[in-house]
């Protein structure tokens, strides 16, 4: 039987901590991994999933941790993944647990309160299960894309990783298609000003977490071949593959998780529509009766 995780509100303080202790900025993957040690979260734990659409439990509820961190003031987003510490963030790491669950609570619905205020709008509605509903589907947009990314033939996704390549700034990129050869499915060339550089690529429909093995693996198949190596997962790396993609003296390669292919995919409009929603703002023009 798996070890049950934490709620998500149980990860708001040690995210704000583990933030504060990588310099106040981080990444999404900085803050995983950190969170994964400090909590001390064993492999069972992470490998928790979704069952209908195998997403990984732990990753969305961190996920849910910030967005709710976010609202409440105590994080900004710096863009391109990067989450900041605030002020108001900064002090709150130094709380308990329920100190802080208690004043996110109370700064969502003081920052509910304004947004009901600027538009005007008198409802009686509950504000904070709006915002639940909305990190809610947040979380499931991406979590209907996993499951159909899973759900497309690994050649389908290999050419998705060849489109989502060159939308990115590849050219010549390349699906090899060729078995037995150390997990390298295809070639691209990445221009970056008046240089370029050799990157091979390995795509994984992983369902759970690649560990350093794999790292291991694609390092030995690539040595000679590229300048870059990068590994798309539909799945999550372990912090023990993190750190053998950065090992010092050996060849970076560069990792895309499940949760990070779903926001390039977004971003660049590949199988993901966004739709800008727009609402009515209604008030009654005193002066128009007043002059009639």
């Amino acid at each position: 039987m798996v070890t049950s995780l934490p709620k998500y509100d149980d990860f708001m303080l040690p995210t704000l901590q583990a933030i504060r202790e990588l310099g106040g900025s981080a990444s999404i993957e900085e803050i995983q991994d950190k969170l994964t040690e400090t909590m001390g979260l064993t492999q069972p734990q992470l490998d928790l999933a979704y069952p209908k659409s195998g997403a990984l439990v732990a990753p969305d509820r961190m996920s849910w941790a910030r967005s709710h961190l976010k609202i409440a003031g105590l994080l900004a987003s710096g863009g391109k993944g990067i989450w900041v510490l605030t002020d108001l963030g900064r002090d709150a790491a130094d709380l308990t647990p329920a100190q802080v669950k208690a004043q996110v609570k109370k700064l969502s619905a003081d920052h509910h309160a304004k947004v009901v205020a600027r538009r005007a709008e008198a409802s009686s509605s509950d504000r904070s299960d709006e915002t639940a509903a909305a990190a809610e589907d947040e979380a499931a947009w991406s979590e209907r894309l996993l499951e159909k990314l899973k759900a497309i033939s690994p050649a389908a996704f290999e050419r998705l990783a060849q489109r989502l390549l060159r939308e990115s700034g590849f050219v010549r990129v390349e699906v090899t298609g060729k078995s037995g050869d150390g997990g390298i499915d295809g070639t691209g060339v990445l221009r970056l000003n008046l240089l370029s550089f050799q990157v091979l690529f390995q795509c994984k429909r992983y369902q759970g977490s690649c560990g350093p093995g794999i790292i291991r693996d694609f390092r030995g198949a690539m040595q000679g071949r590229a300048d870059k190596g990068l590994i798309i997962t539909t799945g999550t790396f372990t912090a023990e593959a993190r750190k053998e993609a950065t090992r010092d003296g050996a060849p970076a390669i560069d990792l895309i998780d499940g949760e990070g292919l779903c926001l390039l995919l977004k971003d660049r409009g590949l199988g993901v529509v966004v739709r800008p929603v727009i609402r009515e703002e209604i008030e009654i023009d005193d002066g128009f009766f007043e002059s009639i």
